[in-house]
């Protein structure tokens, strides 16, 4: 997205520039270069992008990823403080608190600081059990947290709940926008089963797919995905597929195993330039968010879905700003956690009606037009900085 983005900054005669790291995420050790020039069609400027840092340690633990974060904050700070002025900072949430750099540039340049909330901190750690919501380190993050939130210029949340969730954070109202993330409809379309080379390696006999595409992580639920797959193991003409990776893998496969289910697999992430036949390979998706997790994360992987013209079912909590869209745009099903035995049922009615799973699929492309596409989204981030840099 912030590609995209930054495209649409250039195409509308911005200058743009991008501070990022040299490090390849979870690999130790520098890979990319330094600097490079992007070319935009269209655009009188290329983006320049400026990259500090390396991942020293890689992911070997919590104590090495705060080290390898460190390293670059403080080059990244640098970087941002000895760039010609920039006069707006978009911060994002990862790694956690690096929209401080945004903040420096304003108090110290008068830069104006935009602070994208992808998710937030110590909120998702608080929720998955990893900090104690009333130690002191906690305390001290939710203060620094919310220093940002007040402080910046903007603050652009996700979704309806997570704008709920920032006002609650005591954040005045004038500086929260709801900017949703978005699909290219440009580059994820709808790709038929016949002829998709997906379908021939993970459906070779024409099974119906139900997929799990994207990171399978600590803020996801397994329990109940896995739950229904062990009900649905005798299902005919059905099969499961993962594509991608996160902490839950591990034990997604090992249920697998143990459970002898021969219509599952799990496959590694596919070239992004073609994920549009991938996430068109299967016939319903399934998108989870832990309850608890409203609002501190919005999952974007729900748009792409919706752009290839595919029904989902999402593992949740209704108010969580995904089983809003798929409601409003009657494009899938929201299920909660816990039970499998609702999430079984509403995949085996989908298997068995191919044509309501055309209809929600339908639905779901329409969905996305003068709403959650690039085109859209993208106006509406250059409305705002355009606005607040003219105050």
């Amino acid at each position: 997205m912030s590609k995209d983005l930054a495209d649409s900054f250039a195409r509308r005669g911005h200058r743009v520039t991008a501070v990022a790291s040299r490090s390849i995420y979870g690999k130790s050790g520098a890979a990319l270069p330094k600097r490079e020039t992007i070319a935009v069609p269209g655009a009188a400027f290329p983006i320049q992008v400026h990259r500090v840092g390396a991942s020293v340690f890689g992911k070997g633990g919590i104590a090495a990823r705060l080290a390898d974060f460190g390293l670059f904050y403080v080059l990244a700070l640098f970087k941002v403080l000895t760039l010609p002025r920039a006069d707006v900072v978009v911060s994002f949430t990862t790694p956690p608190f690096i929209a401080l750099a945004g903040l420096m540039s304003k108090w110290l340049r008068g830069s104006r600081a935009v602070y994208w909330v992808m998710d937030l901190y110590p909120d998702v750690p608080v929720a998955c059990g990893v900090m104690k919501a009333s130690s002191l380190p906690t305390r001290f993050f939710e203060w620094l947290s919310r220093s940002i939130l007040r402080r910046s210029d903007a603050n652009v949340v996700l979704g309806r709940c997570m704008k709920d969730l920032v006002l609650a954070k005591g954040t005045p109202a004038a500086k929260v926008a709801l900017i949703p993330v978005w699909a290219d409809l440009a580059g994820i379309e709808p790709v038929a089963h016949e002829g998709n080379p997906y379908r021939a390696m993970w459906a070779p006999t024409g099974e119906t797919i139900v997929m799990y595409s994207g990171n399978f992580g600590i803020a996801h639920d397994a329990a109940t995905l896995c739950g229904a797959m062990e009900l649905l193991r005798d299902e005919p003409n059905l099969r499961f597929v993962f594509v991608g990776a996160g902490k839950r893998r591990a034990e997604v496969e090992a249920f697998i195993k143990a459970k002898g289910l021969i219509n599952a697999s799990w496959h590694d992430y596919q070239p992004r330039e073609k994920l549009g036949q991938s996430l068109s390979a299967a016939d319903i998706h399934i998108i989870s968010i832990r309850e608890g997790l409203e609002g501190i994360i919005v999952p974007s992987k729900l748009f792409g879905i919706m752009a290839v013209a595919r029904p989902s079912i999402f593992i949740g909590r209704e108010s969580s700003e995904i089983a809003r869209v798929l409601t409003e745009t009657q494009s899938g099903e929201v299920v909660r956690e816990g039970d499998p035995s609702p999430l079984a049922a509403a995949i085996r009615t989908l298997v068995r009606d191919p044509a309501r799973r055309r209809s929600m699929g339908d639905n779901a492309r329409r969905g996305i037009i003068g709403a959650y596409d690039r085109d859209t989204a993208c106006g509406m981030w250059i409305e705002l900085v355009e606005r607040i840099t003219t105050k």
